[in-house]
């Protein structure tokens, strides 16, 4: 399998790196690929100026300092402080979690600086914790018992790494390459309100509906995207499946170089233009993940599909799902859809979204009830830095508790960016 893995990998570089770049030139030409997430995205997205409900802009001094950080020598980062709170009706133990995370992310443009070809090292190293007795991360599984997980990043983990890379960027930006220690939610299968941060908490509404296999974060690999032509992109990457963000540097090279322990994805996709690649997009994700004795994980693959559209800078009406065979996820086939409203493009965010899911039966066994989840959200930008997110969820037939039939749960996101 490592042999094919390789093979088709250098096939996708070489392909992306040498499309000709006639194609298109277009202002979206140099963009960045990936999440809302992926840090550079990240940065972007928190220098932007926004509606707000406190208009003003505290700390203006910090954030002209950072603006001339990144026009003068390249290099730009970003803080942020995320909480989430999680309380149910029913459960089977605890019925609230709650817990914090401190993040600091930057990128630094070392080659071709002022061209669209640049070279930038890249990186986001985090501190996790549990305010109470249950971090979110384990609230779902853990206490409601429920096949899936509702706010997945706020976990105990204490301090760990997410990214540290290098990024490449090609053919006047219209191709990218990543490599070293990578979050494989930054480009497989993105999506807009897949965000636990800013969107969705629920991983049914996130990368893969909960029906794909997600290594660790900080897991040693590299990816490559690009547009094919102004519209027909390819994303595809190579990393360990099985990796230790809290000791990411520990076996890494072996693990990936001689245990054959990988997580491959490749998608293909259609969009509008590169610089909306992720709000109006089109795209179907193959994945495929590499048993292990260690971890004591089976074999497995599976597809992913999304639809989003993005209709009068407003509205974002989305259909996403995927399918599993084996390879430890939470589902085996997995159906959202649902929309996201904008009244201010750029600030608020209201979002609902409706699942269906069949748990895996390779993961828990056969005869369990189908679930159905719902969740909506509304994002409020209190001011330019801090937001703060109500929201609902409604699961209906969680398939490992066998007491409730259903469970409503009430969350509050909060969110200061620096």
């Amino acid at each position: 399998m490592t042999i094919i893995n390789f093979n088709t990998l250098f096939l996708l570089l070489a392909t992306l790196t040498a499309v000709p770049r006639t194609i298109a030139a277009d202002s979206d030409t140099g963009s960045n690929f990936g999440s809302p997430d992926a840090v550079e995205n990240l940065i972007a997205d928190d220098a932007k100026s926004i509606p707000a409900l406190v208009q003003e802009r505290m700390l203006d001094p910090w954030f002209e300092w950072k603006g001339g950080l990144q026009e003068r020598h390249g290099f730009s980062f970003g803080v942020d402080y995320s909480a989430l709170y999680l309380g149910s009706d029913n459960s089977l133990g605890r019925d609230n979690a709650s817990g914090g995370m401190l993040r600091f992310f930057g990128s630094w443009d070392l080659v071709g600086r002022g061209t669209r070809n640049t070279g930038a090292f890249v990186w986001k190293i985090e501190h996790r914790h549990r305010y109470g007795k249950v971090p979110p991360s384990g609230f779902g599984l853990g206490e409601l018992g429920y096949v899936g997980f509702i706010g997945a990043p706020w976990s105990n983990q204490g301090t760990r790494l997410t990214n540290f890379y290098w990024r490449q960027r090609f053919n006047e930006g219209r191709a990218t390459v990543i490599a070293g220690y990578l979050d494989a939610t930054d480009y497989a299968d993105t999506f807009i309100g897949a965000s636990p941060w800013t969107g969705f908490t629920n991983l049914a509404f996130s990368t893969g509906s909960a029906s794909m296999f997600l290594p660790n974060d900080a897991t040693l690999g590299i990816a490559a995207a690009g547009m094919l032509t102004d519209n027909l992109y390819l994303i595809g990457g190579i990393t360990n499946a099985y990796a230790d963000p809290t000791d990411p540097f520990d076996d890494s090279f072996d693990r990936f170089f001689s245990d054959s322990e990988h997580f491959v994805t490749l998608e293909a996709g259609w969009t509008t233009s590169q610089g909306r690649i992720y709000q109006d997009n089109t795209h179907v994700t193959f994945w495929h993940v590499d048993d292990s004795l260690l971890a004591g994980a089976i074999e497995g693959w599976g597809l992913a599909f999304s639809h989003v559209r993005h209709i009068d800078d407003h509205w974002m009406p989305f259909v996403r799902g995927g399918y599993a065979e084996d390879g430890g996820s939470l589902l085996q086939k997995s159906l959202s859809l649902g929309v996201l409203y904008q009244r201010n493009p750029g600030a608020d965010l209201l979002g609902v979204g409706v699942n269906w899911g069949e748990p895996n039966e390779s993961s828990f066994g056969s005869g369990l009830d189908d679930q159905y989840t719902v969740e909506a959200f509304y994002r409020i930008p209190l001011t330019q830095q801090i937001a703060l997110t109500p929201s609902i969820q409604y699961i209906k037939n969680p398939a490992l508790n066998p007491q409730d039939d259903s469970i409503f749960m009430f969350g509050l996101r909060a969110r200061i960016a620096l």
